[in-house]
């Protein structure tokens, strides 16, 4: 059984506990509940530009002297940007847990977000972007996900564009932290061999400056969606991405759709590996997935292979779409997508990073957190049933295909 406790602080600020006797670390995470869909255009990209600057130092701490304290009890410490929130998440040995609470207190709470800084780190971000850009699998699925999500914050990339990203200015910066990183919206996880009370004494303290109030941002769903593409790049593979529309988060079909998409390419098993890969050696790399948000969601496909074998490779992932939609999944291959998810799931548990990141993640979009007992019941409950419900509704529509590579 689990021992999470979730507290919230007369601020607004939610603090989650999850205590694992015996563990060496603490992981303490900062979710906060705004990412890239919330941005307005003209500032694409401004959620992930203060995720970077919060490491460049604060009132009282340089950027090195942030990064040298975590060095020097061997930690590590990082942040990443989503499409609805953005995570900041420390993990220490447990003898010097406080210390992750204390820093991440200082960059979410007194950034510095001094003009230098962002100069300077608006040349990391294009940097990035750049390599983005190298990376032919990226941005297939960068322009997969802006046709899926037509005109819509979904459909941009998390780390903006080129044109937005040399425009935000460090006035932007400030006004985006001052309206959205406040306690309403942030969620403070921690997992180890800690005691719930304690942590909270320790959070609300040196959380106690963050300000108060704030709504979640308003969200609406997608409505339209472009064709498929072709882009021509001079690389030695073409990358395709195949799919259309997923589920919501919390759609009561999701754990339907995580047993279809397992069987369709979510291991060494599914058919699009054993198909184009195993079978006829046509890919190296070979998988589906699917993603979901507050509204919305997508599944997708991939495979990268030579141009001589495209028409035959999008011809498979098209079949093989076909065979669910009219046969469904057999017997084993429903035994087999249920073992693996919930056995995944709870290897993936093992450590203090992920516990606390799977608090943090559900809290910050849910609002609650599903036991790992109810969530494995779930998975285990799917039948034949299921599968052709789901399958009908997500995979029988036609799928958008972006191809990335030589079109000669």
């Amino acid at each position: 059984m689990s021992d999470l406790r979730i507290t919230q602080l007369d601020s607004g600020l939610t603090v989650a506990t999850e205590c694992v006797p015996g563990a060496l670390s603490v992981a303490t995470g900062v979710w906060v509940g705004v990412g890239s869909r919330d941005e307005p255009a003209r500032l694409s990209g401004v959620s992930h530009f203060l995720e970077h600057l919060l490491f460049k130092g604060t009132a009282t701490r340089s950027a090195h002297e942030i990064s040298r304290s975590v060095d020097r009890v061997g930690g590590d410490f990082n942040a990443f940007t989503a499409k609805e929130y953005t995570a900041y998440f420390c993990r220490l040995p447990a003898r010097h847990a406080a210390l992750g609470v204390d820093l991440l207190s200082d960059v979410l709470t007194r950034p510095a977000l001094r003009d230098a800084d962002v100069e300077s780190e608006r040349l990391v971000i294009l940097e990035e972007l750049a390599m983005d850009d190298d990376s032919p699998d990226d941005v297939a699925h960068r322009e997969f996900a802006t046709r899926l999500f037509a005109d819509h914050p979904l459909g941009r990339d998390t780390v903006g564009g080129r044109s937005t990203v040399q425009a935000i200015t460090a006035d932007d910066v400030r006004e985006f932290f001052d309206a959205h990183y406040r306690a309403g919206v942030m969620v403070v996880a921690m997992a180890g061999p800690l005691d719930h009370d304690e942590a909270l004494a320790q959070v609300a303290g040196a959380f106690a400056d963050t300000r108060g109030g704030a709504v979640r941002p308003t969200r609406s769903p997608p409505t339209g969606q472009l064709a498929g593409t072709n882009i021509d790049d001079d690389t030695e593979q073409v990358h395709i991405v195949m799919g259309g529309l997923g589920l919501p988060r919390g759609d009561r079909e999701r754990e339907a759709l995580d047993v279809v998409d397992h069987v369709l390419g979510g291991g060494l098993s599914s058919r699009l590996f054993e198909e184009i890969r195993e079978r006829r050696g046509l890919a190296y790399a070979v998988y589906s997935g699917v993603s979901s948000y507050t509204d919305c969601g997508m599944f997708q496909l991939y495979a990268g292979t030579q141009p001589e074998h495209l028409e035959e490779v999008v011809e498979v992932m098209h079949d093989e779409l076909r065979k669910l939609a009219q046969h469904g999944v057999t017997d084993d291959e429903l035994e087999v997508a249920i073992g693996y998810l919930t056995g995944s799931f709870e290897l993936g548990l093992e450590d203090t990073g992920s516990r606390m990141a799977r608090a943090g993640g559900l809290l910050i979009t849910t609002g609650s957190v599903r036991s790992v007992e109810e969530q494995i019941a779930r998975w285990s409950a799917v039948d034949h049933a299921a599968v052709r419900a789901v399958i009908e509704r997500v995979l029988s529509v036609e799928p958008i295909v972006v191809t990335v590579g030589p079109t000669g």
